[in-house]
């Protein structure tokens, strides 16, 4: 059945994804009709969060922030389908770094690295990063999917251009591994999430809003003694974005 479900929906999304980008991004906004004016998928719990971080804004504002949140969601959502055609040209002259002299300082640490990063302004390009010539391999963090085919294509698009999928179970696993064999790695893993109620240990303030988050990456890069940067997204224009290496640290063991 797993199989089926593939194979019917895989030979639409390949089609889209060759689509030339000016009627490509025609279809995100029919999509973007589909999902809020029609469906309106989840526009209630979106409008409340955004009341709730936003308390000075009239209910206009909001809506205009919510409607081009919507419109970003399904370009990002598109763009995740182009990834499975999209040439290394291409993605180089729309996904653009702007201080990658900072990453390769970080590598003449012979430390491994992790780079932070947001479900933001297309995170699924961020494997570009592999094509700059770094000296160290890229990994990218990831949950596992339950149809093993949708699986196999997630890892073979986040793998077109040299990077290595592992999945969340593995994590701690692979770094220990390739640590012990002095194998030095840039790990993605992504900052936005949060864990379950039931599993919170760290709470932040985000926004104005006590919030629990993942701890992970902190105690992976004290106990292995690893880099840590932030990865600053910047949606530049429709279909281009800017991307900036941010740092957090530089001796995870020694902060408070």
């Amino acid at each position: 059945m797993q199989g089926l479900v593939f194979w019917l929906v895989y030979p639409i999304l390949w089609l889209i994804s060759i689509l030339p980008f000016w009627l490509f991004y025609k279809v995100s906004d029919l999509v973007f009709i589909l999902v809020y004016h029609v469906i309106g998928y989840r526009k209630k719990t979106v409008r409340n969060n955004l009341e709730l971080v936003f308390p000075e804004k009239s209910k206009a504002e909001i809506k205009q922030i919510q409607k081009k949140f919507y419109s970003h969601m399904c370009d990002m959502f598109l763009e995740m389908i182009k990834s499975i055609s999209i040439s290394e040209k291409e993605i180089e002259k729309r996904f653009t770094f702007t201080n990658l002299e900072y990453l390769r300082k970080l590598e003449s640490l012979d430390k491994s690295l992790i780079v932070m990063c947001g479900h933001y302004a297309s995170y699924e390009w961020i494997n570009a990063l592999q094509l700059y010539g770094l000296k160290y391999k890229t990994y990218g963090i990831y949950k596992k999917i339950k149809n093993r085919h949708f699986d196999d294509l997630v890892k073979k698009i986040r793998g077109r251009f040299g990077g290595t999928l592992i999945t969340t179970n593995k994590t701690t696993e692979v770094i220990r591994y390739n640590q012990e064999n002095e194998i030095l790695g840039n790990y993605g893993m992504i900052a936005d999430q949060s864990p379950k109620l039931s599993r919170a240990k760290v709470w932040i303030d985000f926004m104005g809003i006590r919030v629990p988050v993942f701890d992970g990456s902190d105690r992976l890069a004290r106990k292995l003694d690893m880099a840590v940067v932030y990865l600053h997204v910047e949606k530049v224009g429709r279909g281009y974005y800017e991307a900036t290496l941010k740092p957090i640290t530089e001796d995870a063991p020694g902060e408070p």
